[in-house]
C-alpha cells in the first residue's frame, strides 16, 4: 500500500515542483501546465488516502505538494489593493473570433452593454471585420487600426478615441495590431501562436517575448495569450511591470476557453494586463455565440 500511495504521490509533486521552478523540460509541458488548477485540486486525493492509512512519510510529501499548489493559486482567488489612480477612466473589452466566426451582432451588443472605450479582437478577418461594421461597431467605435488576416492570425483594434498605429508584432503569421491612444498610452490586441502543437511552441514563446515590457509610457495589453498565469512567459511580463487584471479582482481562476468545446477542461487564456501604476476596478467575462472563447473586460483607471 506505502508503494501505491508513492507511485500515486509522485507525479504531484513532479508538477508542482515543475510549476514551482519555472524550468521547461520539454516543449509538451507548455500546454499541459495550463491545467494546474485541475491538477492541484487532485493532488489532495493522495493526501487523503495517506492521512487514512497512516502512512505518515507519504502524507508529509502529499500535504507538502498540496501546500505547494496552494502557495501558487490561493492568491488567484484574493482580491488585491489599487494604486492611488486618479486620472481618467479605461474601459476595455477584448475577443477572439473563432476564425472570424463570432457572431458580430453579438460583439456590439456586448459593446453597447459595456460601453468600452477600447476594443482588441483576434482572429479577425476581412470578412468579419465588414460584418461587424455592417453591425454597427464603427458607429459605436469610429476609429481602428485593422490588421486583419484571411485566416486565424489577424488582429485589430477599435476604439472611442483617435488611434495612432504602432509597428505592429507579426511572428509565425501571428498578428498583433498595436497602437497609441494620445502620447502616453498603448493598447496591444495580444495573440501569439497556440502552443498546442509542440512544432508551434518556439513561435508562441517568441510571439509573448516579443510584446513590450512595462515602463517608460502606460500600456495596457489585451487579448488572446493563449496562456495561463501558469505558464513562464506571461510570469515574466508581470514581472516586467503589468498586473494581470483578473488577479486583481480575484477572478483568475475564472475560465474563458473552450466555450464550445465538451471534454475539455477549460482555463483562462484571455486576460487583460495593465501597467501597475493604473488600477483595476473591475473585470468581467462574458460570452460570444459562434466562438470558443469568452470575451473579458476590465475597467481601469489611469494614473
Amino acid at each position: 500500500m506505502g508503494a501505491f500511495l508513492w507511485v500515486l504521490v509522485t507525479p504531484f509533486t513532479v508538477w508542482a515542483a515543475l510549476r514551482i521552478s519555472g524550468w521547461t523540460p520539454t516543449w509538451r509541458w507548455t500546454p499541459l501546465v495550463a491545467f494546474t488548477p485541475y491538477v492541484a485540486a487532485a493532488s489532495a486525493i493522495p493526501l487523503l488516502l495517506a492521512l487514512a492509512l497512516r502512512q505518515r512519510t507519504v502524507a508529509l510529501t502529499a500535504l507538502v505538494t498540496t501546500a505547494a499548489f496552494t502557495t501558487v493559486l490561493l492568491p488567484r482567488t484574493v482580491p488585491d489593493g489599487n494604486p492611488p489612480a486618479r486620472g481618467e477612466r479605461l474601459r476595455v473589452l477584448s475577443t477572439n473570433l473563432s476564425m472570424g466566426e463570432g457572431d458580430a451582432a453579438s460583439v456590439v451588443e456586448l459593446v453597447r452593454a459595456v460601453r468600452p472605450d477600447v476594443l482588441t479582437v483576434q482572429e479577425l478577418t476581412p470578412r468579419s471585420a465588414e460584418r461587424l461594421d455592417r453591425a454597427g461597431l464603427r458607429t459605436l467605435m469610429p476609429y481602428a487600426v485593422d490588421r486583419s488576416s484571411l485566416d486565424t492570425p489577424g488582429s485589430g483594434i477599435y476604439a472611442r478615441f483617435p488611434l495612432t498605429e504602432s509597428p505592429m508584432i507579426e511572428i509565425g503569421g501571428f498578428r498583433q495590431a498595436r497602437a497609441m491612444i494620445g502620447r502616453r498610452l498603448e493598447i496591444v490586441s495580444v495573440h501569439p501562436c497556440s502552443p498546442s502543437d509542440v512544432r508551434d511552441t518556439p513561435c508562441w514563446k517568441d510571439g509573448l517575448k516579443a510584446l513590450p515590457r512595462a515602463g517608460g509610457g502606460l500600456r495596457v495589453l489585451a487579448g488572446d495569450f493563449n496562456a495561463t498565469l501558469d505558464h513562464r512567459p506571461v510570469r515574466e511580463l508581470l514581472d516586467s511591470g503589468y498586473r494581470d487584471a483578473a488577479d486583481v479582482r480575484g477572478m483568475a481562476l475564472v475560465p474563458t476557453w473552450p466555450q464550445r468545446y465538451w471534454g475539455v477542461p477549460k482555463v483562462a487564456l484571455d486576460r487583460v494586463l495593465a501597467d501597475r501604476r493604473i488600477a483595476v476596478e473591475d473585470f468581467s467575462v462574458h460570452s460570444l455565440p459562434g466562438s470558443d472563447h469568452q470575451p473579458v473586460f476590465a475597467a481601469l483607471r489611469l494614473p
